[in-house]
């Protein structure tokens, strides 16, 4: 076929594939936003342990879940990337941030990591929720780790920057997320407060039996550990790359392998975890 004879196909608002493409993000922030004003949310949580010591615990990450018309339970890899951008993305932050905070006032025995964008920076009642909690048990900060994924802190470093600054003087710790993924800017590294270095999944799952990938991987490691970072690898699923990456130097390891994220956690997991592992491979 040659140029002149190729098929008409309509562009913009006109076609069909981008027609439904915008249907599927209306339904997304409807259900996401019945599903906050109905308080319809919950965080899962999934334990990050240490790489030396497998069955201690270091903190738990709490996941954004919303709560569909059906009663599924919607990760947020499902809707994130929709309402991120929305004036939604914030206040599903704030409600991500406020659930995490009183889960940190419940149990004083944790440390926990929320998840948040740079583009939350600001957001008054994000500040409003942090403050009060801070006011209230000024000890939750901290216990609280702000995860930011690498694609939304290069979006605008200096206030990146600026904001850390300030949250860690009152004890909050923060993440680098999927690191990896994105496109980091490395001269920024020695501007930003990052306490953990978190290596995106891709990197992790399957690292035992790709060379290339150990190659890229022991990078991160060396340049999270040059700045002092804890460095966590994420995605983690088998026994195999559990021993790599320890070998290889990771602080922490997080993954199915361990557990799956829970909305009804056992706070005593870290106490079991070695007693689970054993029988998973017997």
């Amino acid at each position: 076929m040659t140029k002149n004879q190729m098929p008409f196909m309509p562009s913009g608002a006109d076609n069909p594939l981008s027609a439904a493409v915008s249907a599927r993000d209306r339904s997304t922030l409807t259900m996401v936003e019945q599903a906050v004003k109905h308080q319809q949310t919950m965080l899962a949580f999934q334990p990050v342990v240490i790489a030396s010591d497998p069955g201690r615990v270091g903190f738990y990450e709490g996941l954004i879940r919303v709560v569909d018309d059906t009663g599924r339970i919607i990760p947020a890899k499902d809707f994130m990337p929709v309402v991120e951008r929305a004036e939604l993305g914030r206040e599903i932050d704030t409600v991500a941030l406020n659930m995490g905070l009183r889960t940190l006032y419940d149990n004083p025995e944790i440390r926990l990591s929320i998840n948040m964008s740079a583009r939350s920076i600001g957001y008054q009642r994000w500040m409003q929720t942090l403050n009060r909690w801070l006011k209230k048990c000024p000890s939750v900060g901290e216990r609280l780790i702000l995860e930011i994924t690498e694609g939304s802190a290069m979006d605008q470093p200096e206030l990146v920057v600026d904001f850390m600054d300030r949250l860690s003087t009152r004890g909050i710790c923060f993440a680098l997320d999927d690191f990896g993924a994105g496109y980091t800017a490395l001269r920024y590294f020695k501007d930003f407060f990052f306490d953990v270095l978190k290596i995106d999944m891709e990197f992790c799952h399957g690292i035992a039996n790709d060379p290339d990938m150990q190659a890229l991987t022991a990078a991160i490691i060396q340049i999270g550990h040059h700045f002092d970072m804890l460095v966590v690898a994420e995605g983690v699923e088998r026994q195999e790359d559990v021993e790599r990456l320890t070998l290889m130097g990771v602080d922490c390891l997080q993954g199915f392998y361990f557990q799956a994220p829970q909305v009804r956690p056992n706070w005593l997991f870290g106490k079991r975890l070695a007693t689970q592992q054993a029988g998973m491979r017997a």
